[in-house]
This record gives C-alpha cells, structure tokens and sequence, in this order.
C-alpha cells in the first residue's frame, strides 16, 4: 500500500511539473534573442545575482522559469556550478572602465564631469498606452555629442584619498587565485573583504534595497551621500598558457561609492555587480558604509545583512514550508489535545 501511495505521488509531481512547462510552451533561441533584447536590465539582475556573465543563458533561465528571479537565478547557479575554471582575470581599476554613465552627488563638477549616460531619472513615468492600440512606441533618435566625454574616468575616492579626505576600507592584501571565493568558502565573521563584496555583488536586490532604505532612513549610524555612480564596460585580461596577455572581451559592470563624515574624514562604502543595477549598487554601498560599528543584531551589522540578503538561500527556505510537515504539525496537535483533556479532567477530579 505504501509503494501505491509513492508511486501516485510520484506521478502527481511529474505532472504538477509538466502542468509548468505547458504553460510556458516552447522554447527556443528567438525567445531567449527577444527576451535579451526586450529585458536587457532584467537580464543583468540575473547575471549579478547568479555571479555569472551570460546574458544568452540568463536570459535563456527567466524564460525556462517563467521569469521568477529566484528560481531563474538557482537555475544559473546551479549550472555554473557544473563548469571548470579556467582562470582568474585581472585585477580591474576604476580607471579602466569604459565608461557609460557617471555622476556624482557630491560634487558639482568632478574630473572628467558628469557623464548622464542612459537612465529614467528625469523622465515622466507615463504608460505608453497607445502601444496596446496597436500603434507602436518608437523612442526618438538621440542627438550626437558635440564633445563626446572621455571614455575612461578618473576615480573620485583616488583623488579623494590623494587628498587626505577619505578613509579607504582595508583590502585583503591578495590578488589572483589566493583572493578569497565565496562560493568555495563558508561565510564567517568578521567576514573577509572580499567575501563581504563577493555577498553583496550577488545579493537580491530587493533584500538589499529594503535594509538600505532602512540605514537611509535612520535606522543605521551613517546617512550616505553617492561619492560616486558608474556604469561600465570592464575589460577581462586573461593570460594565455603562454604568457600573454589578453583581453576576452567586456562584461557590463555596475559601481557605487558612498561617503559620509565620520570624525576628521570621510567614510566610505563601495559596491559593484555584473551588468547595470544602480539600486542595487547604491543600497550595497550604504550598508557597506553601515558595517563598520553596528550595533549586534541591528539591520547594518555586517552579519546580519549577508546573511538575509541572499535571496536563493532565503527564497529555499521559505518555499521548504510547503514541502510536508504532517509529523511535527500533528505532533503539536496531540500535544495541544493532551493539554485540553488534562485542563477537563482536573476540574473533575
């Protein structure tokens, strides 16, 4: 009876699932092509939440899940776990971006100026209805620059530090294949440089921007001003087996610096992920800036923000609460029975 019972649960799961994959339909490399093209912002959040640059197989994991970030990110994961490293790339300054997008909230005018880039910030947020009437939405054409802006930007915080304002964070003092991995290396506190960066790199954006905006708010120890905000191109330099050097191509790169005076100096937090998510960098950053005293248990302490901000991990949890829970919860059942039967008994008694 109990083999019955196993093989009909067996058989309810396959096509709960295959319920799923019908109501995606086919999939094939026209929609993964329409899906980069339509959602490329959407794309990069997977990218950076999964660590893994591939906009084909991004996009290629929102369409086989439907387009829930969570699964679509376990998806890349998971798959990225079943691939060899080949090498570490190198080191990447800031000065080396190619640089989009650029500004600053500190400062009016800063080295290079400010470069506005493609963003929403100044537009109205208005529906493009006429679009379901069957008229299309077509975006004008954008003027050519008449002095382009440099393609390579200065750092802020470098000048700033030149300059004996900021307190740069402390490095881990590694480079190459001895730099700490936190996906091959458990989490621990204090946490290392580059496993509190790795964490927030990869952290869901809505957990991020959630405890960011409270720190914004007053919750934390440091309100953040944006030192710097960039969007970019960086280029990843590999060394072939003969010892050349070389680029493999670019990977579109999202940085945020926050400061904000704490004593004689400036502090700063810093933040960067795969592809363009500038709410993302900017919530990171402050919780970042955040760490550096936060009192046990509070929103900003270090520890409590890379553990909830990982959404995978906390997305399975949260989803293992559908999965059966009949010998614990009847546990608790009886137990409230014996309770109620001894209250009835003693009166009588």
């Amino acid at each position: 009876m109990a083999y019955v019972a196993t093989r009909g649960g067996e058989r309810a799961i396959a096509q709960s699932e295959r319920l799923f994959r019908e109501a995606m339909g086919q999939i094939d490399m026209t929609r993964v092509a329409e899906l980069k093209a339509a959602l490329p912002y959407l794309v990069d959040r997977v990218m950076g939440e999964a660590s893994l640059y591939d906009e084909d197989l991004a996009a290629l994991a929102l369409a086989q899940t439907g387009g829930e970030l969570y699964e679509a990110v376990l998806v890349l994961r998971a798959w990225r776990t079943t691939q060899p490293r080949l090498g570490v790339g190198a080191v990447v300054e800031q000065g080396t971006l190619f640089t989009h997008r650029r500004i600053s909230a500190a400062f009016k005018d800063i080295p290079g100026g400010q470069v506005l880039g493609p963003t929403l910030d100044y537009s109205h947020r208005v529906l493009e209805t006429d679009v379901l009437a069957g008229k299309p939405f077509a975006p004008p054409l954008v003027d050519p620059a008449t002095a382009p802006a440099p393609a390579y930007q200065p750092s802020v915080s470098a000048w700033q530090a030149a300059n004996d304002l900021v307190d740069l964070p402390l490095s881990d003092k590694v480079a190459g294949e001895a730099i700490a991995d936190v996906t091959r290396e458990p989490l621990l506190f204090p946490s290392k440089r580059a496993h509190t960066l790795q964490s927030l790199a990869r952290a869901e954006t809505g957990s991020v921007l959630a405890l960011g905006y409270a720190a914004m708010r007053g919750y934390g120890q440091a309100h953040p001003t944006v030192n710097e905000l960039r969007l970019a191109e960086a280029e990843v330099m590999v060394k072939h087996p003969n010892g050349t050097a070389f680029s493999a191509g670019r990977v579109k790169v999202s940085q945020a610096e926050v400061v904000s005076k704490q004593g004689e100096k400036l502090g700063l937090g810093f933040a960067a992920t795969f592809g363009w998510n500038e709410v993302k960098c900017i919530s990171a950053a402050t919780l970042d800036l955040n760490a550096k005293g936060a009192p046990k248990g509070s929103a900003t302490e270090e520890e409590f923000f890379l553990y909830h901000t990982e959404g995978v991990e906390a997305s399975g949890f949260c989803i293992h609460f559908k999965l059966p829970h009949y010998v614990t919860f009847q546990s608790s059942l009886d137990a409230m029975r014996d309770a109620k039967a001894k209250q009835v008994k003693e009166p009588a008694e």
